[in-house]
């Protein structure tokens, strides 16, 4: 009996390139970006590098790309820089974001979020100390908080 060569043995095809369909959606591969917080909105909406910062994912051949949390209202994100979905012009531009991600093979997929009693928290790049109100938010949400 003799065995194949490593040269000319039939490896099964990997996994992550092949099609991969969840609840009526088909991915083209197994390629998924998972949500990374970039504290860059600008009052919720999502701007240019955003749609750069995520479209390259789908060009790089990813099949679905999450955008960052996003807060359902503007006193539940963790910082003012948090993507959000509570008016027109965020939507607008998420929409921008998974038109293009589609246009170039991609599912867009959205993590929703709400921080609650950990939300306003100052900006990544801000020099609001941490004892100061920076943002529009009341810092007394939890009744277990203590200043």
């Amino acid at each position: 009996m003799s065995r194949a060569s490593p040269e000319t043995a039939t490896l099964p095809a990997p996994q992550l390139l092949s099609p991969f369909t969840v609840r009526g959606l088909t991915l083209k591969n197994r390629i998924v970006v998972s949500p990374m917080c970039q504290y860059s909105a600008i009052d919720g909406v999502l701007t240019d590098w955003h749609l750069v910062h995520l479209g390259r994912f789908a060009l790089g051949g990813a099949a679905l790309v999450f955008v960052e949390a996003t807060g359902v209202e503007a006193r539940g994100r963790i910082s003012p820089g948090d993507s959000g979905l509570w008016n027109d012009d965020q939507a607008r531009a998420l929409a921008r974001i998974a038109e293009f991600l589609k246009a170039n093979g991609a599912a867009a997929g959205l993590q929703l979020a709400h921080a609650g009693r950990k939300a306003s928290t100052a900006a990544v790049d801000s020099r609001c100390p941490p004892s100061a109100r920076c943002g529009p938010w009341s810092r007394r949400t939890a009744p277990n908080y203590r200043m």
